[in-house]
């Protein structure tokens, strides 16, 4: 069976964008393949987060991902920093990795421009220890977004250098790899494109975010004064509310609205209420479940203990025959 390995966030909460998108793909994927997910804290680390920060992050990412339906006894999810293994294997490729190769990152190059103040070698260095990470468990598949593409091909330059410094062929080259073509798009509330964090917290809805919440950030969605003529197309921020609508309501009330808007006769008051109440009833129970799994901390406290086993296992017998192939032996 083949090897999946992917990171998860520590910083972020899970929207609906994440949900439809890549927290499907690996709902889907633990069923056939030999999946690891991880939550990386170790990354978060170079933007200095709290202690305090640090361990609530990870540990409501933890829940949403249990709750979006990760299943521990199919799939390996653990924290990063729980398989000191990483970090050696981390150690290792440095000594490979070359400052001209990593100084010429896109992501690197754009971590520099937005904080000049903070270009720490954590920056730096992140594709080699996401690449630690892939190979750690001899992965050939990873999901990625066009984003880290470029970091999935650092991935395989370093494991293929070290293939070839110590005439082997120990690591296996990783791809990029989407379990579906057809993930569900999911546009933000701002009427710019798609649902995403980094957007800000008005564009995103949130699996944990309250009935209330969710309420207030429907109706404050970006809109318009209303169509002019009938049959018009509709502006992308009108456009993106109801490709949300189509996502969450019945269809009935998607052909409703949509023919209101059609026949210029729709009320965007009416029509955002819909929406709000449509998707309060579709995350009520990813919300239900959220609190379920947060308010029981036995199971998180197991959950974690055996993703850690089983991801060091791994890890460990990696980092055994690497250690070996460089050349380090006991006295």
């Amino acid at each position: 069976m083949e090897t999946v390995v992917s990171g998860i966030r520590s910083t972020g909460k899970l929207h609906l964008g994440n949900y439809y998108g890549a927290v499907q793909n690996f709902v889907k994927m633990q069923h056939e393949y030999n999946c690891f997910f991880f939550i990386a804290d170790y990354h978060s680390l170079t933007t200095h987060p709290t202690p305090e920060n640090l361990h609530g992050n990870v540990k409501q990412v933890l829940i949403e991902y249990l709750a979006a339906g990760i299943d521990p006894e199919r799939a390996t999810i653990y924290v990063q920093s729980d398989v000191p293994q990483i970090a050696e294997l981390y150690l290792y490729l440095n000594m490979n990795a070359y400052l001209g190769e990593l100084e010429r990152s896109a992501s690197f190059k754009d971590k520099v421009r937005a904080h000049p103040d903070n270009v720490n070698a954590g920056l730096l260095t992140y594709p080699v220890l996401m690449a630690a990470d892939i190979i750690i468990h001899k992965a050939t598949k990873v999901p990625v977004g066009k984003d880290q593409e470029q970091h999935l091909e650092m991935a395989r330059t370093f494991g293929n250098r070290f293939n070839r410094l110590y005439k082997t062929e120990y690591f296996p080259e990783p791809y990029a790899f989407s379990f579906s073509d057809k993930l569900v798009k999911v546009p933000g509330l701002d009427g710019k494109g798609k649902m995403g964090k980094s957007e800000g917290e008005g564009n995103a809805v949130y699996l944990s975010d309250s009935e209330e919440v969710i309420r207030k950030k429907v109706m404050r969605a970006v809109s318009d004064s209303g169509p002019t003529e009938e049959d018009q197309e509709k502006p992308e921020a009108i456009q993106n509310l109801f490709d949300l609508m189509k996502i969450v309501s019945t269809e009935d009330t998607f052909m409703h609205f949509d023919s209101l808007y059609n026949k210029c006769q729709i009320r965007y008051g009416d029509f955002k209420k819909q929406l709000a109440e449509d998707m309060v009833i579709a995350t009520a129970p990813m919300r239900e479940r959220i609190n379920e799994i947060a308010a029981d901390t036995s199971y998180l406290r197991k959950v974690s203990q055996l993703g850690a086993e089983k991801a060091r296992e791994s890890a460990s017998k990696t980092i055994k025959e690497v250690r070996e192939i460089i050349g380090f032996k006991h006295f």
